[in-house]
């Protein structure tokens, strides 16, 4: 939940940014956020699999699988693409560099020349995707820390 918060909790800031400086502080979240979302799916998945289908907490299990795995949608639908364009001269290496190569739809973010209404949608659409996946993770920790009080 934590990466998705961060960003969710420094929109307001981040809004006031021209362009130029939104750009030049973009490059500094990577590649660490590039770790962790999948191993909660696994987790979770595991937990699921332990739990009795009879019991409240297997529902509550389900429910909170199914947020991580509508946060990990939201990333590869809306935020994905975006990255892309912010990283596209930084020096990635390794497990980094095909990471954010990776994208089957083969989207783009906007072009360096694309007109400033265009950059503020793609810079909207970064940012906006983050509260919605900071409340998927947040629903997903509520549902998990229910299914484990119950």
């Amino acid at each position: 939940m934590s990466p998705a918060l961060a960003h969710a909790l420094e929109l307001p800031r981040k809004l006031r940014l021209n362009r130029e400086n939104y750009t030049a502080v973009q490059a500094i979240y990577y590649p660490g956020f590039t770790i962790g979302e999948g191993l909660g799916m696994v987790a979770t998945f595991i937990l699921l699999i332990k739990a009795r289908t009879e019991s409240a907490a297997f529902w509550c299990t389900l429910a909170g699988l199914i947020a991580l795995a509508g946060e990990h949608g939201a990333y590869w639908v809306f935020t994905h693409p975006v990255n892309r364009f912010w990283l596209k001269d930084e020096p990635l290496t390794g497990l980094g560099r095909g990471f954010f190569a990776f994208d089957p739809m083969k989207r783009t973010g906007p072009e360096p020349t694309a007109s400033d209404a265009a950059w503020t949608r793609a810079s909207d659409r970064w940012e906006f995707s983050h509260v919605l996946r900071a409340i998927l993770a947040g629903t997903a920790l509520t549902a998990l820390v229910v299914a484990v009080a119950i």
